[in-house]
């Protein structure tokens, strides 16, 4: 494939990733802004995650054929990682439940993990939410942004460089929820932790040789952390903030050409 087809089908899953989501995305938009009659329900939010994934099948499908959907599905069977990636797959629940037990503790004010199973649109699910954002968000966007998008970028630039271009991608696609779920007022401080998240998650893919499962699984684990409307809020606050530490030692440790001591992982 050559280096201009290689950008044309990284423009074309970015397009059809938009397009996908945001035939969901916008209408919830519309009806909660009031200029349109409800035509959604309010749950379909949470199909708006896979429309990475469709994209990433769809353009794969037409631009390599049977063997590119091979190489892709590939990707997202990879699970001989070794068990410190799995491990920081799971660091979003780990870190929150410390974060928790402190609170807890020297704070006294207990919350308890079950809580961070409301969440919007559906009926409390209590630890149940944690396989909702895994199955969504976690697998839906994953196989897209990481699974897909990243080793195309990463064929053609840096490991830094492909961060931030996947990242500002990833930011404007969330734009419609800013009108239907997120409060505006958070959008600066959002990009940032969205840019620190989409670095850790570039380290992650790359120093577990390119798995989609462990990627998806901190992306679940970090949404079942941050995203409930129950828990207090000094936990998805905390967590954050972590990420953001941890996101600026991987820069400095990594260094922009990996991100990590493992190779990049390549179309």
């Amino acid at each position: 494939m050559t280096d201009s087809r290689d950008l044309k089908v990284i423009a074309a899953f970015f397009i059809l990733a938009y397009l996908f989501s945001w035939s969901i995305g916008v209408p919830l938009a519309l009806q909660k802004q009031g200029l349109i009659h409800d035509v959604l329900p309010s749950w379909t939010h949470y199909l708006v995650g896979y429309g990475p994934m469709l994209s990433a099948v769809v353009v794969t499908l037409f631009a390599e054929g049977g063997p590119g959907l091979a190489r892709l599905w590939r990707r997202c069977m990879v699970v001989r990682s070794g068990p410190f990636w799995w491990l920081m797959g799971l660091s979003p629940l780990v870190l929150g439940a410390a974060i928790l037990i402190t609170m807890n503790v020297l704070l006294r004010k207990p919350v308890a993990l079950e809580e961070f199973g409301r969440v919007h649109f559906l009926p409390p699910l209590g630890i149940g939410a944690l396989g909702l954002w895994i199955g969504t968000f976690g697998i839906g966007e994953e196989v897209g942004w990481r699974g897909f998008a990243l080793p195309g970028l990463q064929k053609k630039m840096s490991a830094l460089l492909s961060t931030i271009v996947l990242a500002v991608f990833w930011g404007l696609w969330h734009l419609p929820q800013f009108f239907y779920l997120f409060d505006p007022s958070i959008a600066v401080g959002w990009a940032f932790g969205l840019f620190t998240g989409t670095l850790l998650l570039t380290w992650l893919f790359n120093g577990s040789k390119g798995s989609v499962p462990v990627v998806a699984l901190w992306h679940g684990c970090f949404n079942f952390m941050t995203a409930s409307i129950a828990a207090d809020p000094l936990v998805p606050v905390i967590l954050s903030t972590v990420v953001m530490i941890w996101a600026v030692i991987i820069l400095f440790i990594g260094g922009t050409s990996r991100l990590t001591r493992q190779e990049k992982v390549l179309a």
